[in-house]
């Protein structure tokens, strides 16, 4: 197959929950019912900027991502591959390991081990949970990324739409723009909001405005 000079690359975010909304570390509760309804709708207008079955499909490694990507990309057909081919996982996508805070909430987390806390909100390299610290879930994303843009070069289509943990999303936001890893906590990201990333000749750059009309 031949290649792409361009990769364009939407990003996900999964739709809201418990989890979502409590700003659980690492939760991976169940989505709510009717933000996937809101997903099924949202996946019909994003369906219709691509050809059927020309985008590739990823996730992070998470059920709210999956159940989210299912409810965008539509009601498998009665026969003939699902839309937009198989859904892949990709473990380089997955949300960050926050070691003994995973399911824990911040005023959690603060109320019992405030020093630690403080640790992981100043230093982006600092891991006291004993999992990911922030900067090294920026080079694993940043490396997906790059590998991913240069293999879509070779031989893709050059569209992927990537269902992924919010973290990830300003992750990629922040490798795209080189962005150094203290940023990512100044980039908010809505449950299903939508980030669109185009890369080539070894860059990436991010799309920041549509056209109304």
């Amino acid at each position: 197959m031949s290649g792409t000079t361009t990769t364009r690359l939407t990003l996900i975010a999964p739709a809201t929950g418990r989890d979502l909304r409590e700003a659980r570390f690492s939760g991976d509760g169940p989505v709510d019912p009717a933000a996937l309804a809101r997903a099924a709708r949202a996946g019909a207008a994003l369906r219709g900027t691509f050809p059927r079955g020309t985008a590739r499909w990823v996730v992070s490694p998470s059920t709210r991502c999956r159940t989210t990507a299912d409810a965008l990309r539509g009601p498998a057909p009665d026969t003939g591959p699902p839309p937009g081919g198989v859904l892949e996982e990709v473990p380089g996508l997955a949300g960050p390991d926050m070691g003994r805070w995973r399911g824990r909430t911040l005023a959690e987390v603060s109320a019992e081990d405030p020093q630690a806390l403080v640790s992981w909100l100043s230093d982006p390299a600092a891991a006291p949970h004993g999992g990911e610290s922030l900067l090294s879930l920026r080079t694993r994303v940043g490396a997906w990324l790059d590998t991913t843009r240069d293999a879509e070069r070779a031989s893709g289509t050059g569209r992927l739409v990537a269902v992924v943990e919010p973290d990830v999303v300003r992750a990629a936001v922040a490798h795209a723009l080189d962005l150094p890893a203290p940023a990512l906590r100044h980039l908010d990201v809505e449950p299903l909001g939508a980030v669109e990333l185009t890369g080539r000749s070894g860059r990436w750059n991010l799309r920041v405005a549509r056209a109304l009309d």
